[in-house]
């Protein structure tokens, strides 16, 4: 389907949560204040212990789908609720995360629409949980090749048109906490789908991380990173592995 004759498609926007009872709250004001109106809102819940379920469950006039049951960890949420997703669009916005305006979405939708692509993304923010940003993430327009130098775009910032997880698969588990690296590395990388860049920051996003939370876990990083070039074919792993962390030390300037 060419996205210029559909003036408005359907995002599906997709939330996974985990006992993220501190900020879900701003993350659905954040996607139910957008002036663009054509959104499915899906939240994937993790069976949380504390009160994430509660506090979405009161804005379920705005969730066309709520789900609470156990997971095999955030991809796998992710994928469930592609799985469940109808629009054209698909988006990922964590409840750790929020929208950087009202008009993000709109901004997204001219891009398919206006451009005919199969995957946009732009630029995020790191905020602490006063609002404070502390760390800027400009993506930058994309080049072939760029990936061997280290180059990603921010995940949460990446929208692709729904019928690709059909044809070139979802988030594969094997990776670990570079799930989404492999699957940017897979899309974009291997498969060369055409890309187009917001120059606009779309989303906030929280300070954490599992694959930062400590020196194992980013070991274990580095390795699923490894694992993801080496499948996608990029051309000297090793390198681009040292670049890949370099290319974050412009992002806290």
């Amino acid at each position: 389907m060419y996205f210029s004759a559909v003036h408005e498609p359907k995002i599906s926007i997709i939330t996974v949560a985990y006992n993220a009872q501190l900020t879900i709250g701003h993350c659905i004001q954040s996607i139910i204040s957008q002036h663009y109106h054509n959104i499915e809102y899906i939240i994937i819940d993790g069976r949380s212990s504390d009160d994430t379920y509660a506090i979405a469950a009161a804005y379920k006039n705005h969730i066309h789908v709520l789900v609470s049951e156990p997971d095999k960890g955030i991809y796998d949420a992710m994928n469930k609720g592609i799985a469940l997703a109808t629009g054209q669009v698909i988006g990922i916005l964590n409840a750790d995360d929020f929208f950087a305006d009202n008009n993000v979405l709109t901004v997204v939708a001219d891009a398919f629409s206006t451009h005919n692509t199969d995957i946009v993304y732009g630029d995020i923010d790191y905020v602490k949980p006063d609002g404070t940003v502390f760390r800027k993430w400009r993506s930058g327009q994309y080049k072939k090749g760029m990936f061997n130098k280290g180059w990603m775009p921010p995940h949460p910032a990446f929208y692709c048109k729904a019928q690709l997880f059909k044809k070139y698969g979802g988030y594969s588990l094997e990776y670990g906490t570079a799930a989404d690296y492999e699957l940017m590395l897979r899309f974009i990388h291997r498969n060369h789908l055409s890309v187009y860049y917001v120059k606009k920051v779309l989303v906030k996003m929280g300070i954490g991380g599992v694959s930062n939370s400590n020196i194992k876990n980013r070991i274990k990083a580095l390795f699923f990173d490894m694992k993801a070039m080496y499948k996608n074919k990029i051309i000297f792993p090793p390198v681009a592995l040292i670049f890949k962390p370099l290319r974050k030390l412009k992002q806290f300037l």
